[in-house]
């Protein structure tokens, strides 16, 4: 069956901004606004970090502004320059296409649309590497340093071991060591949310399922492991998001407004383009360029908790 050909000039990014959009805030993580997102940082964004000491003081009639202070520290999200360099034989992408919308003679044209299939594929790929770069990247080829590394390295952060696998008979109690770990500020505030990895949020709906000590046979509502139906999880009135990027074991315990994504997805640099090299060097290759940034960073180290 002969190769598909791109019709007419090459795809050179005009609606950059869009396609990188769908790759990055595609990410389950971002899509769902589960962290708050920074975007069109050019370069790198600086982020003051305030604590007070002595603010309410007893009244008298005096000004003494050296009974209180404010200490500023400051934390830089720096997005990581990253790009995609494929290139596809024609050929390969005969089998994800329906015969009807090829073309019947010796010179198949594919549909109009074929750049954007294309895009859309490795979008999809980009999304994923973006999630999983989020919660367990270590800066190096194709990565950026991830909320796991982050966390791991800063001295403020509120340390729980999870001490082994979390399975269905200590999944609750290891829950609740980090909310009793947590800063009693940030206890009750409305975006405060308990971030799992996949295997703790299994085990947790299968402990509420029941036929666990600590729960007993029937679970929830008395429905047994039939309960859970895909709806939000909560743990102690504090809603839990499963991020899909982070690694087995591993659990943060933060605001939302604590966290951040930060990406320079308007800025000049962003760049996609799908290339027909037919007309270059004749071959049946589709070169696939995409260039963006992304990273993230924490706020107050000492209002999150991470299970590690």
């Amino acid at each position: 069956m002969p190769n598909p050909t791109i019709t007419g000039s090459s795809y050179a990014g005009e609606f950059a901004g869009k396609y990188l959009g769908a790759a990055l805030l595609s990410a389950s993580t971002l899509d769902a606004g589960a962290i708050s997102i920074l975007p069109n940082i050019k370069y790198k964004a600086a982020m003051k970090v305030g604590a007070f000491s002595n603010l309410v003081r007893s009244a008298d009639c005096d000004f003494d502004a050296t009974t209180s202070g404010l200490t500023l520290t400051e934390k830089v999200l720096t997005p990581t320059e990253l790009q995609v360099n494929l290139q596809i034989c024609k050929k390969e992408l005969h089998s994800d296409w329906e015969a009807a919308q090829m073309g019947f003679s010796a010179f198949d044209s594919l549909p109009p649309l074929f750049s954007d299939y294309v895009i859309s594929r490795v979008a999809a790929e980009v999304a994923q590497a973006t999630e999983n770069s989020i919660w367990s990247g270590a800066a190096g080829e194709g990565n950026f340093d991830g909320f796991s590394t982050l966390l791991a390295a800063d001295g403020t952060v509120v340390d729980v071991a999870a001490g082994g696998a979390i399975t269905t008979t200590n999944v609750i109690a290891k829950l609740g060591a980090m909310v009793d770990a947590a800063n009693a500020a940030v206890l009750g505030k409305e975006d405060l949310t308990l971030y799992v990895s996949n295997n703790i949020a299994r085990a947790y709906i299968r402990t509420l399922g029941g036929f666990v000590a600590t729960i007993g046979a029937n679970g929830v509502d008395n429905k047994g492991t039939t309960w859970y139906n895909g709806g939000q999880l909560t743990f102690e009135g504090i809603n839990i998001f499963v991020a899909q990027g982070l690694g087995d074991n591993k659990a943060v315990l933060a605001q939302k407004s604590n966290l951040f994504f930060g990406t320079g997805l308007l800025n000049d640099r962003n760049e996609v383009k799908v290339i027909d090299m037919s007309d270059i060097d004749g071959s049946q290759n589709v070169r696939v360029v995409m260039r963006y940034t992304a990273g993230v960073q924490t706020g107050i180290g000492s209002d999150i908790v991470y299970l590690s």
